[in-house]
């Protein structure tokens, strides 16, 4: 059944797009056989549930009143999700011209504003109805003809079920191994590329590899031309590129003495810049925080790229714009990238990434470990990889005072920084570590007693903790013989409140970054506006370092430096030159504004085309390069 109605929905796809997807006599039978191959696999999947409870459940259940519940059950709510994402294959080919991708999995975060639009845009209920009543008609027809008595009066030996069970795992493993999503993108046509896949098969592989195709639905302009204005852009004195046309990789040679201090990058989860006294809260929730930045370096116009903590590791590791879908951080062919992390070791340093919870959690462990960084986490998972577990090291509970859902308190945290840091001395290693804090995060708990704010009562307490542990690090950390030789870097993930936002809110970017201890630098206020990518290229420059860059970020400090800030949600991306904005969405859509940061308002404005030419260079050849092997080391 589930084949027949595929092949109906291909063929309706197909005659509804007749004309785009200009079908000829091969190109026919590339859909229709490509389409097979995907609809089986879907087939398969569907079985595996079922083909595993007819193993578990004894032959002589098989004519019992609770067998033939769960299976009349089972088949109903199978059918029910066919024909639901049946039904919904064409609304969004309607919107997107495209089989289910990343905007479709964007929509199950965003649940409640796609409930909300289908129920305005559509007839939620005589659809709702209609799939169900469809749903009781073929399971009439079904037990109607008697298709379920086999099922209940078989007698099928276990080695039998068992042999179906394996076999169908097989085949499931191809598939899922072997038989990726992009086999069918290799035509000509995006049409018949995607008639070729199924709507489940793509759903399932965009959710894996957390990406939407930049190049099938965002404004392109020609490769060479992007990268020219790309090496343009990135250009300065310091700056020799390596002459390839595809590529911004490029050395910087300073002339200066180079310094090699110790860095320490503290990532603190979910800190927006509006919680600082510096940036105008009066509630004094950050005295650490506000003391810091009187003495020391501070970026008052930083914006993070995105909206969740995997898109900031993303920024402060990669320096990248944020391609569309999730973070690099989440995707496969995300090992040997050329990081921040190997610039620092290629100056000698040995790299950490240090995390409070279970750096399992959105593939955190596998980027950093498959990126040369030693892991340090409070990991629980069961899951083994050998590649990332040799590097790891699991903090012990004898270090733990305070722990919750996601992780153990930021106190606990840095005592295991600072152990390391102690270590890495004692062995005369200089070190570079990525720590990333969680106190700072729903539930809002932390130890008692610590702060005058009880724990779990909302985000000021957590706020305030975090500052009060970040005070506490430092108090031991001045102690330490590696101290006056060690940069110290705060900045956030991301703001609070604004994961899950789909839409392009400035004011909702803008972070706090606070560099302490900074060699010569003494105390200094860097005003221009700039981005999380630009923070290490700027902190290399202080450093007089010369080395190999395939970073977006630049040197804010640079004579070159044009004010301009990335960000983006999954679908929307964002590219501010001063006051003017573009972003760019799906289906080539091309927004142009004024921002006016006061009133925190976008006011639509004529395209500025070099503008919009630029915007379109940075995201479409980040997602190139990406794409084509060109961010590896």
């Amino acid at each position: 059944m589930m084949l027949l109605l595929s092949f109906i929905v291909r063929m309706a796809l197909l005659i509804w797009s007749w004309q785009d997807a200009a079908i000829g006599f091969a190109s026919f039978f590339r859909v229709l056989g490509y389409g097979l191959l995907f609809d089986i696999g879907v087939a398969v999947f569907f079985s595996l549930p079922y083909a595993l409870y007819l193993v578990l459940v004894p032959a002589k259940w098989n004519d019992t009143f609770v067998n033939r519940a769960i299976t009349y059950a089972g088949f109903f709510l199978t059918t029910l999700i066919l024909m639901f994402s049946f039904f919904a294959e064409f609304t969004f080919w309607e919107e997107f011209g495209s089989r289910f991708n990343f905007i479709a999995v964007d929509y199950l975060i965003y649940t409640y504003e796609v409930i909300n639009n289908i129920n305005e845009s559509y007839p939620l209920p005589i659809l709702i109805g209609s799939m169900l009543a469809i749903t009781a008609v073929l399971m009439w027809i079904f037990v109607r003809r008697g298709w379920f008595r086999m099922a209940f009066k078989g007698q099928s030996a276990f080695l039998q079920r068992i042999s179906v069970l394996v076999t169908l795992v097989v085949i499931a493993a191809v598939y899922a191994l072997w038989v990726p999503n992009a086999l069918a993108e290799n035509g000509r046509n995006r049409y018949q590329d995607e008639l070729a896949k199924a709507g489940v098969y793509s759903f399932f592989s965009a959710f894996k590899n957390n990406e939407l195709n930049y190049e099938h639905f965002y404004r392109l302009i020609d490769n060479k031309e992007a990268f020219a204005m790309m090496r343009h852009q990135l250009g300065d004195s310091l700056s020799s590129f390596d002459g390839k046309d595809f590529s911004i990789r490029r050395s910087i040679n300073d002339s200066g003495d180079a310094v090699r201090p110790n860095v320490i990058l503290v990532t603190i989860e979910s800190l927006s810049a509006d919680f600082l006294g510096r940036f105008g809260n009066t509630n004094g929730l950050t005295p650490v925080l506000d003391s810091l930045a009187k003495e020391s370096v501070v970026f008052t116009n930083m914006y993070a790229t995105g909206t969740r903590t995997v898109r900031g590791m993303e920024a402060l590791t990669l320096a990248v714009p944020p391609t569309p879908g999730s973070s690099i951080v989440r995707r496969p062919g995300n090992d040997n990238l050329s990081t921040v992390g190997a610039i620092f070791r290629q100056q000698g340093y040995a790299t950490g990434f240090f995390y409070g919870g279970d750096g399992f959690f959105d593939n955190m462990n596998k980027f950093f470990g498959s990126n040369g960084y030693a892991i340090t986490d409070k990991g629980r998972n069961m899951l083994v990889d050998d590649d990332i577990d040799s590097a790891r090291t699991t903090i012990p509970d004898s270090l733990i005072n305070f722990r919750n859902a996601w992780g153990i308190c930021d106190e606990d945290l840095y005592h295991t920084v600072i152990r390391d840091a102690d270590a890495k001395h004692a062995a005369g290693k200089p070190f570079f570590d990525f720590v990333m804090t969680t106190s700072n995060h729903r539930p809002f708990t932390y130890p008692e007693g610590k702060i005058d704010i009880p724990s779990g009562s909302g985000r000021d307490g957590a706020v305030k903790y975090t500052d009060y542990a970040i005070g506490q690090f430092l108090k031991t950390a001045r102690t330490k013989p590696w101290f006056n030789n060690t940069v110290i870097v705060f900045v956030a993930d991301h703001c609070a409140s604004s994961a899950g936002k789909n839409e392009i809110d400035i004011s909702k970017y803008h972070i706090p970054a606070i560099v302490c201890n900074l060699p010569g630098a003494g105390t200094m206020e860097i005003g221009k506006m700039c981005s999380q990518i630009d923070l290490f290229p700027t902190l290399f420059c202080f450093l007089n370092w010369d080395y190999s860059s395939n970073l977006y970020g630049e040197n804010v400090l640079s004579p070159n430096y044009s004010e301009r800030i990335m960000l983006g949600t999954y679908q929307k991306l964002a590219y501010m030159k001063n006051d003017r904005l573009v972003i760019l969405s799906p289906q080539q859509v091309v927004e142009t504004f004024r921002y006016n940061k006061a009133a925190n308002e976008q006011v639509p404005v004529p395209a500025d085309q070099p503008l919009v030419k630029e915007a379109i260079a940075n995201y479409q050849t980040a997602y190139y390069l990406f794409k084509n092997g060109g961010m590896k080391l």
